[in-house]
């Protein structure tokens, strides 16, 4: 065996194993980074359509209001309680042409009415050109935030690309240089394996020149490899020493593969012993917890019929006591009594 041959072997192999190792943990290491990534962008999206939402949110609560609709008085739940008589006098701002209480030349106020409904338009139209500036404002500072966390987000990512790929290039450069070191240490490796295989065939070659091939000493059946291996060609047979030794190796064999069989049968018996004993445990812990569900499953049982119990109370105490009266005419006959 060439025991050197077979170290480089071991060496290259876990050479090759650790370079196999450090790629599969940039590769790991470049997943991880890629969905932090994408949870980064997942929760700018979200914050984003989160501000949104609150914007319109706040913009009807601001500017969409119930009382600023033209048809707000149809609906209003305090109608009742800021309803007046149809008409208190002449000059009354709420007698309107349908309803017949002030005709055409009748309108004495009509220049003071102008006046301030003009000044009104005027004062609404100034109102919405200011929340429509402070809106638009409000608009551009989020754009210009949003805008300002992208860009350094952006230049996060590219830091994060710049030193994944410095990382990258110096891996390729090692692996680069590891591998000329490879190509050299073969090329030397075969070198001398040639250098060698030449020299084995010139000792082979002077052995069978100089050797007694064709001698009956029994020493020349002996191999230069060491004293227990011969020469086939040349071995004359064993001789008695030899064989009993065989047989007494040979029965010591036997003997120590029975008493494996005996550690093997002894230890496959107590492995049995506890995984019965396991599956007793288990057996006993299912049985106390299917115990433990009954017992459970009977309290809330119990809970579920009082629970039911007192729901069925409460509906007959409303069915037939909180909800016994009922509205007669008089009180319908109370709407619908103005002129309008």
């Amino acid at each position: 065996v060439d025991k050197d041959t077979l170290d480089t072997q071991v060496k290259d192999r876990k050479i090759q194993e650790a370079a196999e190792k450090a790629q599969n943990e940039e590769l790991a290491n470049e997943m991880k980074q890629n969905d932090k990534i994408m949870c980064m962008l997942e929760e700018r999206q979200k914050n984003d359509i989160r501000n949104i939402n609150k914007a319109i949110s706040e913009f009807q609560k601001n500017f969409q209001k119930p009382e600023t609709r033209r048809e707000f008085d149809l609906s209003d739940p305090q109608a009742l309680k800021k309803d007046r008589p149809a008409r208190l006098s002449d000059n009354d701002p709420r007698c309107t042409v349908s309803g017949l209480q002030k005709f055409m030349g009748e309108d004495l106020n009509y220049d003071q009415r102008m006046k301030f409904q003009k000044e009104q338009l005027r004062e609404w139209s100034l109102q919405q050109q200011r929340d429509w500036k402070n809106a638009l404002a409000d608009q551009k500072f989020a754009d210009d935030l949003y805008d300002k966390s992208r860009i350094e987000l952006d230049q996060k990512t590219m830091e994060q690309q710049r030193k994944e790929e410095e990382s990258r290039r110096a891996v390729c450069a090692a692996t680069k240089d590891f591998k000329k070191t490879q190509a050299a240490e073969l090329a030397e490796r075969k070198k001398l394996e040639k250098y060698q295989k030449m020299k084995d065939d010139m000792d082979e070659i002077s052995s069978l020149l100089q050797g007694n091939l064709l001698s009956e000493n029994p020493e020349q059946a002996v191999s230069s490899f060491g004293r227990h291996r011969v020469i086939t060609d040349r071995w004359k047979g064993m001789n008695q020493d030899q064989l009993m030794a065989i047989r007494y190796s040979q029965q010591q064999q036997v003997l120590e593969k029975l008493r494996l069989k005996d550690e093997e049968r002894l230890r496959d018996a107590e492995w049995d012993r506890q995984s019965i004993q396991a599956a007793r445990a288990q057996l006993v812990l299912e049985r106390h917890q299917q115990r433990q569900n009954r017992e459970r499953r009977q309290v809330l049982d119990n809970i579920n019929a009082e629970l039911s119990q007192e729901q069925k109370s409460k509906n007959i105490y409303l069915k037939e006591e909180a909800y016994s009266n009922f509205p007669t005419g008089q009180y319908y006959a109370q709407f619908n009594t103005t002129s309008r």
